[in-house]
């Protein structure tokens, strides 16, 4: 994340690897290329602190509550979902992540066919911390804007106080 004065304010390696056989015959390896990131990241910024993730990361709800918790208002999500797997979980798991972390969420995404044969999903979305989707840029390239009002950050917080809420979660106990 750069800064207006071009300064990183915070620098995020992806921590979930896309490693998947999918029905569709299509097999991802991204450990064979790339070591997973160890740690969240959040950046400060003049409209509050956002919390950095990549695409597969999406899945790993642990991640978006610990950027909550450590301050995010505003989560991105850069990602390259593909078809099968982005017409089934795109817009519900941003909407889910948006709604439990009482955060917006950015989430810009790659569309079309690729030179390895991946056809991505598109729909790029900006997604506000009550659920609801403020933009959709569909299929295609495009550029969109979102207005983000930070009222409505505290609004649903005050509403719904999930982050007043949360419990440390205890280790599982397992039947007998």
């Amino acid at each position: 994340m750069i800064d207006g004065q071009g300064a990183i304010q915070a620098r995020y390696d992806k921590m979930h690897l896309f490693d998947v056989d999918l029905a569709t015959g299509e097999s991802w390896r991204e450990s064979a290329v790339y070591a997973p990131g160890e740690h969240a990241a959040l950046a400060g910024t003049p409209w509050g602190g956002i919390g950095l993730s990549v695409c597969y990361d999406l899945r790993f709800a642990a991640l978006y509550r610990a950027l909550s918790d450590g301050g995010a208002t505003i989560l991105t999500v850069p990602a390259a979902f593909t078809v099968p797997t982005g017409k089934a979980h795109w817009h519900l798991l941003l909407r889910a992540r948006a709604v439990e972390s009482a955060c917006f969420v950015i989430a810009a995404a790659q569309y079309g066919s690729h030179e390895d044969g991946r056809e991505t999903y598109g729909h790029s979305l900006v997604v506000d911390p009550w659920g609801e989707v403020l933009l959709d840029m569909g299929e295609g390239a495009g550029l969109g804007f979102a207005d983000l009002d930070p009222a409505r950050i505290e609004d649903v917080r005050a509403r719904v106080p999930v982050l007043r809420h949360r419990r440390p979660i205890p280790d599982v106990t397992r039947p007998r």
